[in-house]
């Protein structure tokens, strides 16, 4: 199984997000996937011009010479994507976003109707494959990805994708934080990397096991005591620094 995943956060290795993209990816490697893995940050991707060259001057090329040429090849035979990102304003971070304006390259112009639905069918050679997406957040509570599920979803429909599950870390930072002082949250860790084994070996991640990444760090209430000391604490130091 070839596998591309992307990394959106722009602390890259260091973010919240990778607390569980890299033990994920480690699983997916376990079960003898090749993996390659790209920080959006080091990237060059310009924004979609929306002119459609890549459809009809240039068909299944953008006109712009940026990663986008190092991508669109790996994305088009990966078996399976793996897309990490911090959830920013109930949605995935711009880059990624930009990423997947992007991709229309994949697709042919015309439409077809798929599952009841208009779609663009998929360019020849355009593999269609398995979507995993991995997201952190600072909120305490797991409905706020509810907007950034829809999403990936959507993107699954129009690229004929299978969706396969979505593994979430709210208060991400309390799990840096726990992780650093050596407070017990090893589970979380190996629940992502059973995740990704599960995922490559039997096609699909367990209720359990992505329920397991999720998991309430502490009480809510302690989580906002424990947040806006740390802000009061950062605004006092800025004060009298």
């Amino acid at each position: 199984m070839n596998v591309v995943a992307i990394n959106a956060s722009p602390r890259m290795e260091s973010g919240n997000t990778a607390d569980i993209l890299m033990p994920f990816l480690e699983g997916i490697k376990e079960a003898g996937a090749n993996v390659e893995l790209f920080l959006t940050r080091k990237l060059t991707i310009h924004p979609c011009q929306g002119d459609f060259s890549c459809w009809l001057n240039t068909p299944g090329k953008c006109f712009q010479k940026d990663d986008m040429e190092i991508l669109l090849p790996r994305l088009a035979k990966a078996d399976l994507w793996v897309f990490a990102t911090p959830l920013y304003v109930d949605g995935m971070a711009g880059t990624l976003k930009n990423l997947f304006d992007r991709a229309i390259p994949l697709l042919q112009p015309f439409f077809e109707i798929r599952d009841g639905h208009c779609r663009h069918p998929l360019r020849e050679g355009v593999r269609s494959g398995k979507f995993a997406l991995v997201a952190s957040c600072g909120f305490w509570e797991l409905d706020n990805f509810e907007p950034l599920l829809a999403h990936a979803r959507a993107i699954c429909r129009n690229l004929k994708r299978e969706f396969s599950g979505a593994l979430l870390r709210p208060h991400s930072r309390a799990l840096k934080m726990m992780l650093k002082t050596g407070e017990s949250a090893n589970d979380i860790l190996e629940a992502a990397r059973s995740a990704g084994r599960q995922l490559v070996r039997e096609g699909c991640m367990s209720d359990q096991t992505v329920a397991a990444v999720s998991r309430p760090l502490m009480e809510r209430d302690a989580f906002l005591e424990n947040v806006n000391a740390a802000f009061r604490k950062a605004l006092d130091e800025l004060k009298t620094g």
